[in-house]
């Protein structure tokens, strides 16, 4: 479960069986007191993947600068490159997205609290605001990732 902020627009694709998927980052913040009593900062980014309506759903309603919660499953992926050296990805596959900026402001606002507006790929309540995709795993393929 994560809440923060996206870096970069999504940018949604299709695999060759025709399935959408989308994929961004989002930037989430730390903020403690060192030993010393100083504020610190850090800020983490993480790679998210969104899969079939709930990538569509992303690439229209969201955009850089966006606030959502995004609850999802951590995967490795690993691959090797044309030069054959191995390389490696983490990302976080999305399996639920409620957007968190307030219906009437700027995304990127400062402070921004509440919309209601929940997304899921799992199953969940008739709730008119829910968007309910079944997910199996045997669907997805690792060579069926347009990136």
């Amino acid at each position: 479960m994560l809440i923060g902020n996206l870096t970069r627009d999504p940018e949604v694709r299709n695999t060759p069986s025709g399935q959408a998927v989308a994929s961004f980052s989002i930037a989430t913040n730390s903020v403690w007191t060192d030993q010393s009593g100083q504020k610190q900062k850090k800020a983490e980014f993480h790679n998210i993947v969104a899969w079939r309506r709930l990538a569509e759903i992303c690439g229209q309603y969201l955009h850089k600068g966006s606030k959502i919660y995004i609850e999802g499953r951590i995967q490795t992926r690993d691959w090797t490159d044309q030069a054959g050296v191995k390389k490696y990805r983490t990302e976080i596959v999305a399996e639920e997205m409620q957007m968190l900026d307030s219906k009437g402001g700027s995304a990127g606002s400062a402070g921004s609290t509440g919309g209601d507006s929940n997304f899921s790929q799992g199953s969940g309540s008739d709730d008119i605001a829910q968007v309910e995709v079944p997910v199996s795993e045997d669907e997805i393929k690792i060579e069926d990732i347009p990136f």
